[in-house]
This record gives C-alpha cells, sequence and structure tokens, in this order.
C-alpha cells in the first residue's frame, strides 16, 4: 500500500507534514506515529496523501514506526524514519524533557536551597534555544555565580519585559490563551498578591474535544506535563496566570 514516504526525518515537536505514496491510500482512515494519530489527513486521490506528523512523546530523537490503518487492518508504511532535534524548539523541548527530573547541577546547580529552581529551569531551556546569556542574565561555575534575572521569578519577568524587543517575547493574557504554543512561558501569581511566585514552560498544547489543553514542564514540583487548568483550579485556586510568546 506503501511504497515511499517524505520526509525521512520529523521534528520531536510536531508539525511535520508528511507525505505518502503508494495504492490504495484512499481507504486510510488514521495514520499513526508510533501509535499517536496524525492530523490533517487528506488523500489525493488513490496514489498519495498526507498528513501531519504528532510530536514525539518525549521530544527524543529516535526511531518512528508508521502505521496505515484502514477497514481492513493496519499496514506497515515504508521507513525507515526518525524523530529529529531540527529546530530552536526541538532543542528547548528536548533539553526539558530530558532534565526535568534529573537535574542538570554539574553545569547550573541546583537552586531549590536558596527558594526554588524553576526559574533557573526555565532560563537553562531558553540557552538551549539559542539565547545567550548577557551581564544581566547569567548562571556561571556550576551554578555558584549567577544573577537575579536567571533565578528570582519577578526579576526574570521584568527583565523579559526590558528587553521584549531584543529577546523576541511578547506578553499574552490567559484571555489570549488561544496564541500559547510550546516552548512559551507561563508565570504564576498564586495568592494575587503583585509578586510571581512560580514560572514553567509549555510543553505541549492539544485540543481534546473541542477544549484547549495547556501542559508544562518546570520545577519544585518537577513535572513533564503539569495541566494548567487543574494548577489554577485544583492546585491553586483563583491564581493568577500569563505567558510570554517567545518568537
Amino acid at each position: 500500500m506503501a511504497d515511499s514516504l517524505s520526509p525521512s526525518e520529523l521534528s520531536v515537536s510536531g508539525g511535520t507534514a508528511v507525505t505518502i505514496s503508494g495504492s490504495n491510500l484512499d481507504e486510510v482512515t488514521e495514520v499513526t506515529f508510533n501509535g499517536t494519530a496524525g492530523t490533517k489527513l487528506e488523500a489525493t486521490g488513490d496514489s498519495e496523501l498526507t498528513v501531519t506528523a504528532p510530536r514525539s512523546g518525549e521530544f527524543q530523537p529516535g526511531p518512528v514506526a508508521i502505521e496505515l490503518v484502514t477497514a481492513d487492518g493496519v499496514v506497515s508504511a515504508a521507513g525507515p524514519v526518525s524523530y529529529a532535534v531540527q529546530t530552536p524548539v526541538d532543542r528547548q523541548l528536548s533539553y526539558a524533557l530530558a532534565h526535568w527530573d534529573s537535574y542538570n547541577t554539574a553545569e547550573y546547580g541546583d537552586m531549590n536551597p536558596i527558594g526554588g529552581d524553576c526559574v533557573n529551569f526555565v532560563s537553562q531551556t531558553l540557552i538551549q534555544r539559542g539565547w545567550t546569556m548577557t551581564d544581566e542574565w547569567y548562571n556561571r561555575s556550576g551554578g555558584a555565580e549567577w544573577t537575579y534575572p536567571w533565578i528570582h521569578v519577578p526579576t526574570f519577568d521584568r527583565w523579559l519585559g526590558a528587553n521584549a524587543d531584543a529577546l523576541g517575547v511578547t506578553p499574552l493574557t490567559v484571555e489570549q490563551r488561544d496564541q500559547v504554543k510550546p516552548g512559551d512561558i507561563v508565570v504564576f501569581d498564586w495568592d494575587r498578591n503583585g509578586s510571581l511566585d512560580h514560572t514553567q514552560v509549555v510543553s505541549a498544547v492539544d485540543v481534546i474535544d473541542g477544549e484547549q489543553r495547556i501542559l508544562m514542564v518546570g520545577h519544585n514540583l518537577d513535572d513533564d506535563f503539569r495541566d494548567l487548568d487543574t494548577t489554577i483550579t485544583v492546585d491553586h485556586p483563583d491564581g493568577y496566570v500569563a505567558f510570554w510568546s517567545v518568537a
């Protein structure tokens, strides 16, 4: 059924448009990537179809098993195909999902003993994305030397605002959550006292039954896919949340 497939490498963040060529492809009702269904499936006659690949489960590179589902059963697609780290967001999230519960202390230390590691972790992911340390924002000597914008939530947030154009970040309110995407930054004020308490990175944005679901990765409450709405309704009822969209 499937004679060829391109491209052979897919972004670990998902979103790669995949073209499959072969025969009887108009009978395909679903294409799965390591068991997860792709989206935007469209057949062009019976000899070609396109589908958008989902993200790699933990944003890690590796082989992909692609299967075509029809009314008559499941057929394996042509290969080999693999997930690869291709983009700045790929690098950011691949790092984040590798270190959310395994701190990179040799390079950046652990700031939990002095108040929390959440900004230290978010800053690390931005370095992986391609940001560079400055005189105002750095962590050096394995966590022995640092600045407050690197480790302190309110100071980090103010630093982002003061350097928004240079950094390519844009503030978003919770009412603009439909613009949030993986790799963006989330900030919280748990008790709405005007001083931010916590920050995380968006690890996924899913739409389930028409409802948007924002998931987050971060430190302190170490988690890889923490649900935003559960966080502000169950964990911290009525907590304030806002976002920084990262270009």
